[in-house]
């Protein structure tokens, strides 16, 4: 599994998604240093992923993010308008600047522009709102750390594993992949190595959009708002599924 998105079906990490990661939240620390030298500024990041979240969530989560949009996670327009107003009363404190981030395929209509422009009309005389797309420079850079012995394990396994099956499958001068475990895919499940064939991956997948049903760093949308300090509950069980913002009920008299 080696893309940026982080979105194959059957490993909770792909190689090259840490290093675009890190590459993201260098970019935000330096945008927000920028924010810092100008009172009352919001930034819009918009990052790549394809359909996946994953860059947008996690890189708002490290960055200290306001606000992350992502495609698993539909918003509207309302939404929108909560988080204009969440900055605007951010402005009254001793932080002054605002930093959003955007997957680049959250929303057909809901665009970086589109939100940029409706930051920048909503918060006239309180902030002001500049844009950012960071591109193709988050797949650049040398390889972090972590996926430089993710890349060494995961490919001495799938050579070992390899050799095994040449050596299963060898008959007669022939080699016979007729098999669902000769084709498989390696991938980090748990902090466990463990090879899964890939026909048995078909009900885990959204072929459509290119992304896992179900995905291990959803649960962390809830601390992301809850570190922003919006009102939130997080759920620490192991499902993927999206927590929800807790929103105040008005009170009938």
């Amino acid at each position: 599994p080696a893309t940026v998105s982080n979105n194959v079906p059957g490993s909770d990490f792909s190689i090259g998604a840490d290093t675009a990661l890190n590459t993201i939240t260098d970019t935000c620390d330096r945008i927000k240093l920028s924010a810092s030298g100008t009172k009352r500024r919001v930034f819009i990041i918009e990052t790549m992923g394809g359909y996946c979240g994953y860059l947008a969530n996690m890189g708002a989560l490290a960055a200290g993010a306001d606000a992350a949009y992502i495609f698993e996670e539909k918003f509207d327009i309302r939404e929108l308008q909560a988080n204009v107003e969440h900055l605007t009363e951010k402005m009254k404190t001793n932080i002054q600047r605002g930093l959003v981030l955007r997957n680049e395929n959250s929303s057909e209509n809901y665009t970086t522009d589109f939100i940029y422009q409706l930051y920048s009309e909503e918060g006239k005389g309180v902030f002001d709102c500049r844009k950012n797309v960071l591109g193709h420079m988050q797949q650049g850079g040398a390889p972090s750390p972590f996926d430089r012995n993710f890349g060494t394990k995961i490919a001495a396994k799938a050579l070992l594993w390899i050799s095994n099956q040449l050596k299963e499958s060898y008959r007669r001068g022939k080699v016979f992949a007729n098999t669902p475990e000769t084709v498989c895919l390696l991938g980090m499940r748990k902090r466990n190595l463990d090879f899964q064939p890939v026909i048995k991956l078909q009900d885990e997948t959204d072929f459509e959009h290119r992304i896992p049903k179900e995905q291990w760093w959803l649960k962390m949308r809830a601390l992301m708002k809850i570190l922003a300090k919006y009102k939130a509950s997080y759920d620490i069980s192991d499902s993927g599924q999206l927590e929800h913002v807790v929103r105040p009920k008005a009170h009938v008299a």
